[in-house]
C-alpha cells in the first residue's frame, strides 16, 4: 500500500512541476505521508526535477532536514 502512495506522490508532483507553489504544497504533504526510507527517495526524484526545472529550487528546503 505504501509503495502505491509514493508512486502516487512521484505522479502528482510530476503534474503540478509548473506551478512552484504549488509543488512545495504538495512536497509538504508528500513528507507528512510517506515512510522515512522513501522521503530518501523523494528527495532523490525531487532533485532531478529541480535540474529539469529550476524555478522549483525553493521547494528543496523542505527535504533537508
Amino acid at each position: 500500500m505504501s509503495r502505491a502512495m509514493f508512486e502516487y506522490t512521484k505522479t502528482v508532483l510530476k503534474k503540478v512541476s509548473f506551478d512552484a507553489a504549488l509543488f512545495c504544497k504538495e512536497v509538504q504533504k508528500a513528507i507528512q505521508r510517506l515512510l522515512p526510507h522513501e522521503i530518501e527517495e523523494l528527495k532523490v526524484f525531487v532533485e532531478s526535477l529541480v535540474k529539469q526545472n529550476p524555478n522549483l529550487n525553493q521547494c528543496l528546503i523542505y527535504l533537508k532536514t
